[in-house]
């Protein structure tokens, strides 16, 4: 039913019956709880009001009608902003299913650029990437409308959002557009605020977070890039679907209503997510930290463009300068970053040899993280535009080696890095196996270290096509000139007991062998074996292909050798007294000692054949 246009005493009427200040029943009751009627009615007598209200303040009217238009519009606002308070309470989609039901994956490490959407009766999400909405929570979830790898979710029933832009509408042509952006944005950013919760996103200051030991800030990272994707493709997106639902089209003279309601709404909550991030871009440049800052660089990254389109109000640039300003200060930590790496990796100052001159710490470390730069080749190919500096960049007090880039012409920036990164390991291995006593234990250790290198190059792809085959020609090298030293260092002395020279009698070269001399020589080639062979088992070669490869080149050395002097000269001993303190060893027992070596733990003599 219509009321009259001039029966403006019928409409302050139907507005005064339900003035809360004024009835109890209209304090319990809620209109648009009740039937249509009773809601088109109300509606209709605050339009009336509102023409009034128009006409008092064209005409000359009297100062106590106008009184009585303005006191009618103000109980019509009031219990407008209750009842636009109260839907949006009641109607919101309950917090908790739409966080635990919508769950982002990263497809990989560094993409997290693409998603779909899937039912997925259990909610677990299939792993691949996808937003997965249960079948449970489809009830509140009515409809999707993809844009990019937005999705926006339906947060309200149709009816519901229809009734909050009536009143909204209504709250705006009365000049009521402050208290209407402030009711519905308090409701709403409390609804975020509780989804933030949900997601395990702390209120923490930069400070905070700056203050926080890198342990529980690392397990704090992974947390918020999922939190972050789903806040600015579903939740953020949805709040301001919602606001385009109910106020696309409704405005103040300065101001559209969907965008002030929209940042009302989420201003503070995006700031506040992206302080997480804004916090580790200016936080220290610590080595450890390059990974976790390239996997936040590459989150923000590839939100930003569904960071402008959520965010592409004039109101909202503020969100998208800090965004944008964010990922460059990643960037620059990033770049920093792998310079302090190859600083640290040159100065790195341990002195203390590792036994049994196997790998070191730092060559692992290294390798490790040189295999996981190579990961994010693609990132930092992008972030990473000039070629290492090795010289200026470095204090007097620390000498660098030689970094010729002449034969890498073809190779990107960060292959150089790399390169250089593993030029400087090379280089800071070498002075640490200066601290060997041992010289054969020296180059044992270069072997073992460079080794560790090629292999480590060899067993990734992606490492191997950035540091190129040329340079792993150079380090196979490298490795296999250590193993040739430490053979010429450690057996040389022990090959040179079992020469002809000097046994022989001189002028009676067909029998004259001076039994004296070849026991001596006996004796110091026992001596000098036992002891190789007590030191060089407590050696460890942690590769068994190279520990097996080093054997048998020793083996191809030493036994041929021995079995030749033995055949030639053991009469000469069995024919005198004790031959058994003289002829120790067997080939086979020279053989089976061999097993021993760079196993990495002592072992006693093995026992051997009566000769």
């Amino acid at each position: 039913m219509e009321l009259p246009e001039s029966d403006f005493d019928a409409a302050e009427q139907t507005i005064l019956r339900w003035d809360a200040t004024a009835s109890e029943d209209a304090r319990v009751r809620m209109i648009f709880e009740g039937d249509r009627r009773e809601i088109d009615l109300y509606l209709q007598a605050v339009d009336r009001i509102h023409l009034s209200l128009q006409s008092t303040t064209l005409s000359s009217e009297s100062d106590a009608e106008s009184k009585k238009v303005n006191t009618a519009i103000q109980i019509a606002m009031a219990r407008l902003e209750d009842e636009f308070r109260h839907i949006l309470i009641s109607s919101s989609i309950d917090t908790e299913s739409l966080t635990e039901s919508i769950q982002l994956t990263p497809r990989n490490s560094n993409s997290f650029s693409e998603f779909s959407v899937s039912e997925d009766a259990d909610g677990d999400g299939d792993g691949d990437g996808s937003v997965t909405v249960s079948g449970e929570s489809s009830r509140s979830i009515s409809s999707y409308r993809s844009m990019s790898s937005i999705r926006e979710i339906d947060l309200m029933t149709s009816d519901s959002i229809s009734d909050l832009r009536s009143i909204a509408e209504r709250m705006i042509a009365a000049g009521y557009f402050r208290e209407c952006v402030q009711v519905y944005g308090g409701v709403r950013k409390s609804t975020v605020d509780a989804s933030f919760k949900k997601l395990g996103i702390e209120k923490l200051s930069i400070g905070d977070i700056q203050r926080m030991e890198w342990e529980a800030l690392n397990a704090k990272i992974g947390k918020w890039i999922r939190a972050a994707k789903l806040c600015v493709r579903v939740l953020f997106a949805s709040e301001k679907h919602l606001c385009e639902q109910i106020f696309e089209g409704l405005s103040d003279s300065s101001q559209a209503a969907d965008e002030a309601c929209f940042m009302e709404t989420v201003k503070g909550p995006a700031v506040g997510l992206f302080n997480f991030a804004e916090a580790i871009s200016i936080s220290r440049r610590a080595p450890e930290k390059l990974f976790k800052i390239l996997d936040l660089h590459d989150t923000l990254f590839d939100l930003l463009p569904d960071i402008e389109a959520v965010f592409d109000g004039s109101s909202a640039e503020l969100v998208r300068v800090q965004a944008a300003e964010i990922i460059s200060r990643l960037a620059e930590a990033a770049r920093g970053m792998l310079n302090e790496f190859e600083n640290a990796v040159l100065r790195e100052p341990s002195r203390v040899p590792v036994p049994g001159g196997t790998i070191h710490p730092l060559t692992r470390y290294v390798m490790n993280y040189v295999s996981l730069i190579s990961d994010y080749k693609q990132t930092l190919g992008e972030l990473i535009v000039s070629r290492p500096v090795t010289g200026s960049r470095y204090s007097d007090d620390v000498s660098i080696p030689d970094m010729d880039f002449t034969d890498h012409e073809e190779q990107s920036p960060l292959a150089l890095h790399l390169i250089w990164i593993i030029v400087i390991l090379q280089f800071n291995l070498e002075g640490k196996s200066k601290h060997y006593k041992d010289t054969s234990l020296a180059h044992l250790f270069v072997m073992n270290n460079v080794h560790y290198i090629v292999q480590k190059i060899k067993g990734s792809p992606e490492l191997r096509e950035m540091i190129g085959d040329s340079y792993l020609r150079k380090l196979t090298a490298k490795f296999r000139q250590a193993a040739t030293s430490y053979q010429r260092s450690t057996w040389v002395g022990v090959l040179y007991c079992l020469r002809d020279e000097g046994l022989h009698v001189s002028g009676s070269f067909s029998s004259g062998v001076s039994k004296s001399a070849l026991r001596d020589r006996f004796k110091a080639f026992n001596g000098m074996f036992e002891e190789v062979h007590r030191t060089q088992a407590l050696w460890l070669i942690p590769d068994t292909q190279l520990r097996e490869e080093l054997r048998i080149s020793i083996s191809e050395l030493l036994i041929p050798a021995y079995r030749s002097f033995l055949g030639r000269f053991r009469t000469h001993i069995e024919s005198g007294r004790h031959p058994e303190n003289y002829i120790k060893y067997s080939v086979e027992d020279l053989e089976t000692a061999l097993l021993d070596f760079f196993e990495g733990y002592a072992v006693s003599q093995h026992s051997r054949r009566s000769q």
